[in-house]
C-alpha cells in the first residue's frame, strides 16, 4: 500500500512514530511534514500548507494517514489527491481531554475550545479514526458529549456515534530493537539503585510528584541515585531547578543527552522508573524504559494498565508510590522482575 503520512508537528514522539512507521511498517510511506514547534499555529495553518505539499506530489496514494495536529476538514477542502484514497486520522493526543497548563493564556482568556473542535470535526471528516490506546479512545468518545453540551444549540449528538463506529485502537509500533545494540554485555549491577526520569520536562508529566517522592527519600536517609533525561524546552516547570539543587548528592545525570547511544545506555543502567504522569495517552518513554529492563512503578490509570499485567507494578496514590519505592530500595529482593517481554508487542 502506498501511504501519504501527513505530520504537521514533526518533533518528539510524533517524529519518532512517523519515522519508524516509514522505515518498518512494510508499506510504501511518503512523509509530508513541518517543524515540531508552535503547535497551535500548526493546527490552524497545516491544513493549507500540507494540502499544497500533497498537491505538488506526482504520486497516487491508497491512504492518507494524518495526525491529530492536522485540521482534516481544511486539508480535504484544498487537497487534490490523485485517485481515491481513504483518510485515516491517528490520535496521538487530543485537545478535549489533554490537561491544559495553568500558564496557558488561551485558557485564561476563554479561547481553549477551538483546538478540541478541530479534533472533533477532523474525526467526522475521516474514513477511519485510530487511537494509540483504548484509554485514549474511550476518554475521547466519553468527552465528546460533554464538550458539545457547552454549545447553545444544534449540538449534533448523533455525530458522536458516527465517530464511535469508525474508531479503533491501533497501538503505536516502534523500533524498540534499536536499544539492543547499546546494551553492555558486562553491565555491573548497581550497588545503589538508580531511579530514572526520561520524559518531557512539562507540567502534564507531573514532575512535582516525582521529585516530591525523591526528596522524601532523601529526607528519610535512603541511598539512591537519580538520572534525569528527557526533552526540555526554554520554559519548563521550576521544580526541575529546585530538584537539581536539593538532590545534587544523588544526581548522576541531569538533562538531555546528545545521542541515541547515550540515551539507551542510561536506560540500560537504570533500575526503577517511577512514572507520575497526569497525561499519557500511550507513554513512549515509559515503554522504552520497560523494554530496556527498567522496573516500572506506574500510576494505575491512563494507558499504563494496557501495557503490562501485575498489581505489584502499579500504585494508586502518592503515598503508595513512596512506600513502594522505599520498600524496593530497602529490600531489593522485593522488587519485581523486569517486564521487557510484556512490551515486545509494541516493537516492529
Amino acid at each position: 500500500m502506498r501511504i501519504a503520512l501527513i505530520e504537521p508537528f514533526f518533533g518528539g514522539s510524533h517524529k519518532r512514530w512517523s519515522e519508524d512507521y516509514h522505515d518498518f511498517s512494510g508499506h510504501e510511506v511518503h512523509l509530508f511534514t513541518s517543524p515540531g514547534r508552535h503547535w497551535k499555529w500548526r493546527m490552524h495553518e497545516s491544513g493549507l500548507s500540507m494540502a499544497e505539499a500533497l498537491n505538488a506530489s506526482p504520486l497516487t496514494f491508497d491512504r492518507i494517514l494524518v495526525s491529530d495536529m492536522l485540521d482534516l476538514t481544511t486539508f480535504k477542502a484544498f487537497a487534490r489527491p490523485k485517485g481515491d484514497p481513504e483518510y485515516v486520522l491517528y490520535f496521538h493526543e487530543n485537545q478535549l481531554t489533554y490537561p491544559w497548563s495553568s500558564q496557558d493564556r488561551d485558557r485564561k482568556n476563554g479561547r481553549s475550545r477551538h483546538y478540541g473542535w478541530i479534533n472533533y470535526v477532523s474525526a467526522l471528516a475521516a474514513d477511519q479514526v485510530w487511537f494509540n490506546s483504548d484509554y485514549h479512545r474511550n476518554s475521547f468518545l466519553e468527552a465528546l458529549p460533554v464538550f458539545l453540551n457547552a454549545y447553545p444549540d444544534r449540538r449534533g449528538m448523533h455525530r458522536v456515534e458516527a465517530i464511535r463506529e469508525k474508531s479503533s485502537t491501533v497501538p503505536i509500533q516502534l523500533n524498540l530493537k534499536q536499544f539492543d545494540g547499546f546494551k553492555s554485555k558486562d553491565q555491573p549491577k548497581n550497588e545503589v539503585p538508580l531511579l530514572l526520569w526520561n520524559h518531557r520536562w512539562e507540567y502534564d508529566k507531573n514532575p512535582e510528584a516525582f521529585f516530591a517522592a525523591c526528596l522524601r527519600l532523601r529526607h528519610d536517609g535512603f541511598r539512591f541515585h537519580l538520572a534525569v533525561l528527557g526533552q526540555n524546552n526554554r520554559l519548563y516547570p521550576p521544580i526541575f531547578d529546585e530538584a537539581k539543587e536539593e538532590l545534587a548528592d544523588h544526581i548522576v545525570q541531569w538533562g538531555p543527552v546528545e545521542s541515541m547511544e547515550e540515551y539507551a545506555s542510561w536506560l540500560h543502567k537504570s533500575d526503577i522508573i517511577p512514572v507520575t504522569s497526569n497525561q499519557d495517552f500511550f507513554g513512549i518513554s515509559a515503554v522504552e524504559a520497560m523494554y530496556c529492563g527498567v522496573v516500572p512503578l506506574l500510576p494505575n490509570r491512563l494507558a499504563f494498565p494496557e501495557h503490562i499485567e501485575g498489581a505489584e507494578y502499579f500504585y494508586d496514590s502518592d503515598e503508595e508510590l513512596y512506600e513502594r519505592l522505599k520498600d524496593w530500595i530497602l529490600h531489593p529482593n522485593k522488587k519485581p522482575a523486569p517486564v521487557r517481554e510484556q512490551v515486545l508487542k509494541y516493537t516492529y
